[in-house]
């Protein structure tokens, strides 16, 4: 497995301001294979959490329709990264090799890009989701207040994202970053499937902006309730407000943005 981040010796770069050293993140290609023998397209992302990611990369490209039709996430080594085979059931891989995959290399920043289609914002999934919880702006404003403390990676390197997830007072139990931004959301969402006795009733905190994808993913494991430091497209708030999410934006400790989903907030 690769190192997360590498120290780097700027001096020469810096001049005429003193000698510093910073350390910068690691980006390594990672192979999607399934079940040995299907390939399905390359991801550059952080060497972190790629169990999780496996996981919440297929709930939300909807290549399964549960954790249960994941048998096993198996991590090789390959000449320049790593190779992700996920073994998935029967009815999902026929499912999958009918469909047309990208087969492309994938990019930090963007996963949808090589879409043959693009689904429209009142078509993610199957329903609008459902009541969700009741979240008081107190406890929005503590998650987002513990935050930083629990971006290791992002305190280290000072340039990746972070997906997290806070209960109904505002306190952070699980985090995950990646240099991509949809990458640190689906290790999330992976997380999220496979232990959710952690995930209580509560909310998705993202340091990113909330692009159409973003809520295509958020949407299809059925989050009720985001908040994201930057603003959303007008997509994604489109997408949003048709499948009854609540978004909440341009947040910061002492100041938020209702986008859409007022009646989950309490005073």
């Amino acid at each position: 497995m690769s190192a997360l981040f590498y120290p780097l010796d700027v001096s020469s770069l810096s001049r005429p301001y003193e000698k510093f050293s910073l350390n910068v993140a690691e980006e390594v290609p990672v192979s999607l294979l399934f079940n040995g023998i299907f390939p399905y397209g390359t991801m550059m992302m952080t060497p972190a959490d790629l169990k999780d990611f496996a996981y919440g990369y297929c709930i939300t490209e909807q290549i399964v329709g549960s954790v249960a039709e994941i048998r096993s996430v198996n991590i090789a080594e390959a000449d320049d990264g790593l190779i992700l085979d996920i073994s998935i059931k029967g009815r999902a891989l026929t499912q999958l090799m009918r469909r047309n995959a990208r087969l492309q290399t994938g990019h930090s920043s963007c996963g949808i890009c090589g879409s043959e289609t693009v689904p429209e914002h009142d078509a993610v999934a199957a329903a609008p989701l459902g009541e969700g919880p009741r979240l008081s702006v107190a406890a929005i404003r503590n998650a987002l207040h513990e935050l930083r403390k629990w971006q290791t990676l992002n305190a280290a390197t000072r340039m990746v994202h972070a997906a997290a997830w806070a209960d109904h007072n505002g306190n952070i139990h699980v985090i995950r970053e990646d240099v991509g931004r949809h990458n640190a959301l689906d290790k999330l969402i992976g997380a999220r499937a496979c232990n959710p006795e952690v995930f209580h009733e509560g909310f998705c905190l993202l340091t990113s902006r909330y692009s159409f994808e973003m809520a295509l993913k958020t949407v299809r494991a059925g989050i009720a309730v985001v908040v994201a430091i930057s603003a959303p497209t007008y997509r994604a708030f489109r997408t949003a407000e048709t499948m009854n999410q609540t978004l909440i934006a341009i947040a910061r400790q002492d100041e938020q943005t209702l986008f859409c989903g007022g009646t989950r907030l309490v005073i």
